[in-house]
């Protein structure tokens, strides 16, 4: 990290610091453009459980979504804000009531609005994001004309090319970016003295892998620079995390697997002199049809995988 950054940081942490007492402020209304599903959701109160994963980590958890919370002497690092500010203001309500210490940083991931539209709670803090993270959520917002006083409330205030290093409350919390994956500019968070790791949408527990915007081969790499992290604790962004939460390297080698599967048949489609449409309808997966996303993103899988491998995939 550059001086310069270094003292932006510097500087924005101390931001931070002097409102962290603060309040969230009220967003609960505010509009969600370009998804009136969403609006309507967000409107609603939503439900969503804090569970301690190992002393000092938690994961805030809403019907599939997974969000990571590092707990520190001086204050809380999340990872993923959500898919709305009500969501996001109930994760809040829940740290400030369970673990009694002030959110002081906001990490996020996936730019989609799943993960993104719950940011606009958390403008009394420092919001950290990778830059393709930042100019994916802006063309993302751009396209469907949110408003620019919400796009300001939901893009980072720093951004980062391969890696960021926070020191807080004694602990080492490494920011890592490890590649293309689930989209471009995914972020992860490896505490090492804590052996635990937070992928947020590289890792889909027991579900399959949505690809969407997602770089397959990647994907499979990134997944190995995980691995070789050192890690103990896996956290997904989706799914379930064990009662022995070091059983989700069992899991997460599970879901590697899928990646290899598909890309496997697309490979052996390709090699036979399959079409594109060709390799759509002659591959299955039955091993994974009863999986959650299976049927929604089985075409989507083998097209990203074939466009990629064939050079069509920037």
């Amino acid at each position: 990290m550059s001086k310069s950054t270094l003292g932006v940081l510097l500087l924005l942490l101390g931001c931070v610091s002097a409102f962290s007492q603060q309040p969230p402020p009220d967003l609960a209304g505010a509009p969600q453009r370009g998804d009136p599903a969403g609006q309507a959701a967000a409107e609603r109160t939503p439900t969503g459980t804090l569970r301690q994963i190992i002393p000092g980590h938690y994961v805030y958890s809403t019907t599939t979504f997974n969000s990571g919370v590092i707990v520190t002497s001086e204050g809380v690092v999340v990872l993923d804000a959500l898919n709305s500010d009500a969501v996001a203001r109930a994760q809040r309500e829940a740290i400030a009531s369970t673990i009694r210490q002030p959110v002081r940083i906001l990490v996020s991931s996936t730019f989609h609005n799943q993960y993104s539209r719950g940011n606009v709670a958390y403008a009394d803090v420092l919001k950290i994001g990778h830059e393709n993270y930042r100019t994916d959520l802006l063309g993302l917002m751009t396209r469907e004309n949110v408003s620019a006083e919400e796009q300001q409330a939901r893009l980072p205030n720093q951004t980062f090319r391969d890696r960021m290093t926070l020191h807080l409350g004694g602990k080492e919390i490494q920011v890592l970016y490890v590649g293309r994956a689930h989209t471009r500019g995914d972020s992860i968070i490896f505490v090492p003295q804590d052996r635990i790791v937070y992928l947020s949408e590289l890792f889909f527990a027991n579900q399959f892998l949505f690809i969407n915007d997602g770089y397959g081969l990647d994907w499979l790499r990134a997944l190995d620079g995980v691995e070789a992290l050192g890690a103990d604790i896996f956290v997904p962004g989706h799914g379930p995390i064990p009662a022995d939460p070091r059983e989700t390297r069992q899991e997460l080698r599970r879901f590697r697997q899928i990646l290899v599967d598909v890309r496997d048949a697309v490979r052996n489609e390709i090699a036979r002199g399959a079409t594109e449409d060709q390799a759509v309808a002659a591959i299955q997966w039955p091993q994974y049809e009863k999986m959650q996303g299976y049927n929604a993103q089985r075409e989507t899988a083998v097209r990203r995988l074939y466009q990629q491998l064939t050079g069509k995939l920037p």
